[in-house]
């Protein structure tokens, strides 16, 4: 269509390769919050049938990239500061679990060391995006190596809207690159050596980090707009 954007697809399948698209345009804020997303829109952006964009506004739904209005129009949300604690309570009682039953047998997921290796790697690049993405994929790992089916569908709900707020409030950029780095270092650590209760303790104090920049950052654009 003249004066519309259009995107093109990779060589995966073509839902899953449209759901990654629309995905990282949201987390990295090419779509703003506030911002609605229809069939129409992606399937013309995209040149795909409804249908598929209809499955992949579902499943973007399903996992709090999106939310349905009253119209039931998908709009990208922006999470307020109770909304980020209740995803943090959340998300530290199901990673908090993992973690406890990865170090009783001291399972330091192969995984979760790959992803590590890529987040160090794109610290050291200043590279925010990538960051982001190891950082998902370091503690999806962590909680896919348990094995509970259960427990990696209610975490990758979590990590959903964990991704969404991390890329809005960018809150890796208010910290040096490494420090996060270190704090994973610190969690594979205490599962290595077989230590569910540290391993725990330095899991919290590592989301607790993760939630006290996100809800600075949101403070700060609250006291701005404010101004404005």
């Amino acid at each position: 269509m003249d004066g519309q954007p259009s995107f093109s697809l990779g060589p995966s399948s073509l839902t899953e390769a449209l759901y990654e698209s629309v995905r990282k345009r949201i987390v990295n804020g090419e779509i703003a919050p506030g911002e609605k997303l229809t069939e129409i829109r992606i399937a013309g952006e995209y040149s795909v049938a409804r249908p598929t964009a209809k499955a992949c506004l579902e499943r973007l739904t399903a996992l709090g990239l999106l939310r349905r209005t009253t119209h039931k129009t998908a709009v990208v949300p922006k999470l307020d500061e109770s909304e980020i604690r209740d995803l943090y309570f959340s998300r530290e009682t199901v990673e908090r679990a993992a973690v406890a039953a990865l170090a009783r047998t001291a399972t330091v997921p192969p995984d979760a060391v790959r992803a590590q290796a890529a987040m160090k790697a794109a610290a050291g690049d200043m590279a925010f995006a990538s960051q982001v993405e190891a950082d998902i994929a370091f503690h999806s790992a962590l909680v896919a190596a348990v094995g509970s089916r259960r427990l990696s569908r209610m975490h990758e709900v979590i990590l959903g809207e964990v991704h969404l707020t991390m890329g809005q409030f960018q809150a890796h950029r208010t910290t040096h690159p490494m420090n996060v780095v270190h704090e994973h270092d610190d969690i594979l650590k205490a599962i290595g050596d077989g230590d569910p209760e540290r391993a725990q303790q330095r899991l919290t104090h590592h989301l607790d980090q993760a939630q006290g920049r996100l809800v600075s950052q949101l403070r700060r654009e609250q006291t701005e707009e404010a101004r404005t």
